[in-house]
């Protein structure tokens, strides 16, 4: 029989290439939506036809239960958050509950319901924070710098602590910045080449940008999602980063971007203060060897790669 799988943020970016992979790979996929007046399912709507969709909310526990009691799989990605570094300022209180605590109502329904179910939590390279070395690795200390790297390491450490107490095959994978044409238009990377095909259609002539100096290490999600897949598959659960290893500012973001599209950004490009953040995390680099090792994962697209199949996927989107 196929193997089970459910996808708790299925509609979002990682959810919905997770689930072509498990697709491909011959699993039954299941994923948790919460009830709501209006559901977007653009990012799966391709394959929608061979999933599951079921009710369910990280902030109930109860209906978490009835979710893996109703589909009983053997996998579980835990990808749902309140995943917008800015917004987590604004909703403070909303990010704790369902970055962080809504992980251990998962982790507590699957000790309840079915303690051999493999767990992965999505944890994130904004715990590092305030980085104590460059790059950072598994062992590197977190210093989170928003209440989404806050309610992000509480994430991690009860997966840890799942894992050790109860003896989960529960993994953590400290994924660093990934992107795709499927990026929320929250997010930079993907407003800035959504702001180029803008640009380039004659809709717009500026971007409002904030810090241009800040860097990231930004890598392909698709590529990604792999090492979510491989990290359930070993015998022993651990933590892993997934990084590119090489780390590029928001100017080159843009300079990148514009290029592609035959435009200069120091044309375009304003400066907007309102677009800083209250406190901004330093130099995130993933140092990804442990993966890279013990997984056979490696990226396949590279940050240039990536930035000119977005660009040219926002400037179709506009044509079409």
């Amino acid at each position: 029989m196929a193997k089970r799988a459910l996808i708790t943020g299925i509609t979002g970016q990682d959810g919905s290439y997770l689930a072509e992979l498990l697709l491909s790979e011959g699993y039954q996929v299941f994923g948790v939506v919460r009830r709501s007046s209006s559901q977007h399912f653009e990012r799966i709507g391709h394959i929608q036809d061979q999933l599951t969709l079921l009710s369910g909310d990280l902030m109930d526990e109860v209906s978490l239960i009835n979710v893996l009691r109703e589909c009983r799989p053997q996998e579980v990605y835990n990808l749902a958050a309140q995943s917008f570094v800015q917004t987590s300022w604004l909703q403070p209180v909303l990010t704790g509950e369902t970055t962080a605590l809504g992980v251990t109502r998962m982790l507590d329904a699957i000790r309840t319901v079915d303690p051999s179910i493999r767990f992965y939590q999505a944890s994130s390279s904004e715990m590092f924070g305030r980085v104590k070395s460059v790059p950072q690795n598994e062992e590197t200390d977190f210093y989170p710098r928003s209440p989404y790297g806050v309610a992000k390491v509480y994430g991690h450490w009860i997966t840890v602590n799942y894992r050790e107490s109860y003896q989960l095959h529960a993994s953590s994978g400290i994924l660093f910045n990934h992107e795709s044409p499927r990026r929320g238009l929250e997010f930079v990377t993907r407003k800035v080449t959504h702001g180029v095909a803008r640009i380039q259609a004659g809709l717009d002539t500026q971007l409002r940008l904030g810090n241009l100096d800040a860097q990231r290490d930004w890598g392909y999600a698709a590529d990604y999602v792999k090492a979510m897949y491989l990290m359930l598959q070993r015998d022993e659960p651990t933590d892993y980063v997934i990084a590119t290893g090489i780390s590029h500012s928001v100017r080159e973001l843009c300079e990148v971007a514009f290029g592609a599209a035959g435009l200069h950004w120091e044309d375009h490009v304003v400066l907007d203060p309102a677009f800083l953040r209250p406190a901004e995390v330093d130099h995130l680099i993933g140092d990804a060897a442990k993966a890279q090792q013990e997984l056979g994962w490696r990226c396949e697209v590279d940050f240039y790669g990536l930035i000119e199949m977005m660009v040219a996927a926002d400037i179709a989107a506009l044509t079409t």
